[in-house]
Formats: C-alpha cells, sequence, structure tokens
C-alpha cells in the first residue's frame, strides 16, 4: 500500500502565510505526479497544485502568483508555500499521489486524510 501524511494546517489571518508538507510512503516504484487539491464547504473538490514526473508545475487559477508548490530530489515529498492568504482560501487541502507501484501495472491515485486550512478575515 502507499501513504500520504500531510501536516502544516492551522489557523491564519488574512495576509499570512503557512506550509504544507506531504510525503509519501511504502509500495512505491515511481511517482508520476504528486500536488494538492483543496474542497471548501459546499464546493468541489479543486486541484491548488501540482507537479507531474516529467513537466512543469500546474497551478490552479485562483493560487498562481501567491501559492509555491515544490518537490524533493527523492520526489517523494511535496511542499506548498500558501503565501498571502485569504478567506476564500479556506478549506481542507488535500495532498494527492499517481503511484505506480511496479512498472509494469498501470498507475493509482492515492490521497491523503486532508489538513484544515483556515483564514481569518
Amino acid at each position: 500500500q502507499v501513504q500520504l501524511v500531510e501536516s502544516g494546517g492551522g489557523l491564519v489571518q488574512a495576509g499570512g502565510s503557512l506550509r504544507l508538507n506531504c510525503t509519501a510512503s511504502g509500495s512505491i516504484f515511481s511517482i508520476m505526479s504528486m500536488g494538492w487539491y483543496r474542497q471548501a464547504p459546499g464546493k468541489q473538490r479543486e486541484m491548488v497544485a501540482t507537479i507531474p514526473r516529467y513537466a512543469y508545475t500546474k497551478y490552479g487559477e485562483s493560487v498562481k502568483g501567491r501559492f509555491t508548490l515544490t518537490r524533493d530530489n527523492a520526489g517523494t515529498s511535496v511542499y506548498l508555500q500558501m503565501n498571502s492568504l485569504k478567506p476564500e482560501d479556506t478549506a481542507v487541502y488535500y495532498c494527492y499521489a499517481d503511484v505506480k507501484r511496479h512498472p509494469t501495472i498501470p498507475s493509482t491515485d492515492y490521497w491523503g486524510e486532508g489538513t484544515l486550512v483556515t483564514v481569518s478575515s
């Protein structure tokens, strides 16, 4: 199996910063893509930022210029630096990884349990 462990959520005032961390472990051959999604109350889950293994990082329109996604050299951890936070960034943030557990088996999506980010006005 594959586990995603998230950390770094919390309460922050508007204009402040937070960093979310996510580490993947378990039966991993390679990680094809990794990143963060979020879901606010009453809304659908949306992509925040993802970093494919062989492509450029993608950002959701609402976070471009404010959030930065980075990855460690091993490719098993990602870090989401969130600056200039707004109340509308309040949501549960979920770490995501598209993982190949074996070279001949198609990749599978895995999700963390989620971490709450609350931005007060």
